[in-house]
């Protein structure tokens, strides 16, 4: 069956977006829609304007006998304000500040578009880092980590406070709260992940970072690799920060217990070693 080129187009558009950082060889799409290679190649010269355009990704090439190309989903500088703006709007509510100084987030973690958004943030931040899975400890950090892994194509791997038998063979290490300084643990199944893997990082709220300092050293028992940590809301104290090197869309820059109120500004996501797209 041969297709029109708008047809080639939308149903192109549909697949890659579908399957970030997937490399697709030219001859799939070719063999798929009966074109010409040149004729796909047009195709996805259109394809990548209209993404960068709209702020969509970009479409890389791959040359060579293996290549092909494939969709990295990216940001411009306009839309991630925006966005961090927003988050800033919707956590700045006097309602909720909770004891310690925390933030009340359960609502936004459950919203799947404010969690899309917060993923591909996030997951432009890394899409140039070798990552084969995402990691984080249940349960608040599991929706932001699924939507970035949405964005990256890996898989999560989830660590637990305890062991459970559903998990089978498990690995244990204690570590420092760094904020309360006390002695916890943390649980990673065995099978969870592989030996040697590339990790990213991923949280909800930082204060002095014991929760993922521990992350790293759990990393370590598998022998794996640490590619870069995201976080939702970092804490303004850098008392006794335990981690130096992250990526953070916002900051808790002012906290008033007694008259409940909030500050929040932007993290250190703009700092960091980031491409947008023009």
């Amino acid at each position: 069956m041969k297709f029109k080129r708008s047809e080639r187009l939308i149903d192109m558009t549909h697949y890659l977006l579908e399957r970030p950082h997937q490399l697709v060889p030219l001859t799939f799409f070719s063999e798929r829609y009966g074109s010409a290679k040149s004729s796909i190649s047009e195709d996805l010269t259109i394809v990548k304007e209209t993404f960068e355009g709209r702020g969509v990704g970009t479409v890389q090439t791959v040359p060579g006998a293996a290549g092909g190309v494939k969709y990295v989903p990216k940001v411009n500088s306009q839309e991630a304000k925006a966005m961090i703006e927003e988050l800033c709007v919707q956590l700045e509510s006097s309602d909720r500040l909770l004891p310690g100084g925390y933030l009340y987030m359960t609502d936004l973690l459950g919203n799947p578009q404010l969690m899309k958004s917060v993923g591909k943030l996030l997951a432009s931040a890394f899409a140039e880092k070798d990552i084969d899975v995402i990691m984080t400890v249940a349960t608040k950090g599991i929706p932001i980590a699924n939507a970035i892994a949405s964005y990256l194509n890996v898989p999560v791997v989830i660590v637990r406070r305890d062991s459970r038998v559903t998990e089978g063979s498990t690995v244990s290490i204690n570590y420092v709260s760094g904020s309360s300084k006390r002695i916890q643990s943390m649980v990673l199944s065995k099978r969870s992940l592989k030996e040697g893997s590339k990790v990213l990082v991923v949280d909800d709220f930082m204060k002095a970072g014991g929760t993922i300092n521990g992350m790293k050293n759990l990393l370590e028992e598998f022998s794996a690799t640490l590619s870069g940590i995201g976080v939702l809301v970092e804490s303004n104290s850098l008392d006794g920060r335990l981690v130096d090197d992250y990526v953070s869309l916002l900051k808790l820059s002012d906290v008033n217990e007694k008259d409940k109120q909030i500050s929040l500004t932007e993290g250190n996501y703009f700092q960091s070693d980031l491409t947008f797209l023009p």
